[in-house]
């Protein structure tokens, strides 16, 4: 069943992550997000404390971002800091290159560090789907299966910046078959077009990560 407009934006999180963003555009940001009713606003750590004061709409803030190539420690030290500055949930970035080389148990204890470090915020695992749909595919879902492990709330599937691409829906069904209905599945990376973030969840995602929020909502009643 087709959700509604208010439905559809509480499954939002409404995201400015580019590295030229100012703290304008991120008060801007937060107000058109509480604006559009949307679930969170996700942002840079740095930019934490200027989407809470904006106020009105939770946040989430991203680690390790974009490339997942840091240190588990600082990733642990950079959520933990920005749930102390106000955000309710962290989206972190695995070692892409330790799932590519099959070394889950080093991707599983990079999910529990940043999980140990962050206990009562929500955290989300960005797995970078389309990079193993391309080169490890059996990886994906064994990847899932090991954030549920590390205690993660969701998978989710792109930061949107990597050249292999963003959210597709094979990544989606392949991620919501592995974690079933115990985990959320974050859908993120690409998705511009209403009819894109509705094949989403078809496929089964739980949450939307989204740039042109308003222009998905607006369409809505046109697909």
């Amino acid at each position: 069943m087709r959700p509604t407009r208010a439905q559809l934006a509480a499954l939002v999180d409404h995201t400015l992550l580019k590295p030229e963003a100012t703290e304008a555009e991120v008060v801007a940001l937060v107000g058109e997000a509480a604006e559009l009713g949307v679930y969170a606003a996700c942002v840079s750590p740095s930019m934490v404390p200027v989407a809470v004061r904006a106020g009105g709409v939770r946040v989430a803030a991203v680690v390790g971002f974009p490339s997942g190539k840091h240190l588990s420690s600082v990733k642990a030290v950079e959520a933990a800091q920005a749930v102390a500055a106000g955000a309710s949930e962290i989206d972190m970035v695995i070692d892409i290159g330790a799932a590519l080389a099959g070394d889950i148990g080093a991707v599983r204890s990079d999910i529990a560090a940043v999980r140990d470090a962050t206990a009562g915020a929500v955290l989300k695992v960005i797995v970078e789907s389309a990079v193993l749909l391309g080169s490890a595919r059996a990886t994906l879902a064994e990847v899932c299966r090991a954030a549920e492990a590390a205690g993660a709330d969701f998978v989710k599937t792109s930061t949107g910046f990597h050249p292999a691409g963003g959210a597709s829906v094979e990544a989606v069904t392949i991620m919501a078959e592995a974690v079933g209905q115990r985990l959320g599945v974050k859908a993120s990376g690409g998705i511009r077009t209403t009819a894109a973030a509705l094949a989403m969840l078809d496929a089964g995602a739980t949450r939307l990560g989204l740039s042109g929020t308003r222009a998905v909502l607006d369409g809505l009643t046109g697909c």
